[in-house]
């Protein structure tokens, strides 16, 4: 059962990292939301895994609130603000895509080389989870960095996020409270920043953030 509990773990945080990269090849805002919510119900999946192999029951709950919020209330909401604002759905990327999967593979090997040194002594099963969280939170900076549209960035820091939570799972949960602290801390993040891309979208007609910096250079 042991050996079992390892691989089905390691499977699914190495699902989330699959995911990942998934995110990173979409050049469709509509697509790109789809397989943000297929990388929630993976990292369900992960986290409920985890409170059954830790016998940790308040896991089940974080896992509860990554199924309802993010892959089925964030996705909803910002299908609708698309479809609401007009906003062109094209993923428009600042690096193309060959420059950019080369460096997702680095930033994931780099993440398992330094996570497997770090934590040589600890618990195997938690030091690679966290080995996969550093990838997916790594990939998430990336996306952020790597698209141009506001609302693709907002992807990339909720998979960030994502990546946390694997690791806050994986290194033997965290208090309930925290995670009911981080999962409303979240959604306000997300009603922020969907009240800001309604602002921009009205204010500048573009989410384009390269179209907002030639804005501001044409001012002064």
């Amino acid at each position: 059962m042991k050996g079992l509990a390892f691989d089905l773990a390691h499977l699914l945080a190495g699902g989330l990292v699959l995911v990942s990269f998934m995110l990173l090849y979409q050049n469709r805002l509509y697509s790109l939301l789809n397989v943000f919510a297929l990388q929630a119900v993976v990292l369900t999946l992960s986290v409920a895994w985890q409170a059954y192999t830790q016998q940790a029951p308040h896991l089940y709950i974080t896992a509860a609130i990554a199924l309802i919020f993010k892959a089925i209330v964030i996705p909803v909401a910002l299908h609708r603000i698309i479809a609401r604002l007009g906003i062109h759905r094209e993923v428009e990327n600042v690096v193309s895509l060959g420059p950019t999967m080369i460096a997702a593979m680095a930033l994931v090997a780099l993440s398992m080389v330094v996570m497997l040194r770090v934590n040589a002594e600890a618990d195997p099963l938690a030091r690679e989870d966290l080995a996969f969280a550093l990838s997916v939170v790594m990939l998430g900076l990336l996306m952020m960095v790597t698209r141009s549209n506001a609302v693709s960035q907002v992807v990339g820091f909720m998979s960030l996020e994502n990546g946390l939570i694997l690791a806050a799972a994986g290194a033997k949960g965290m208090p309930l409270v925290v995670e009911i602290s981080v999962a409303f801390s979240v959604l306000v993040a997300f009603i922020v920043i969907g009240v800001f891309l309604f602002r921009i979208r009205e204010r500048f007609d573009t989410v384009d953030i390269e179209a907002l910096d030639r804005f501001q250079g044409a001012r002064r």
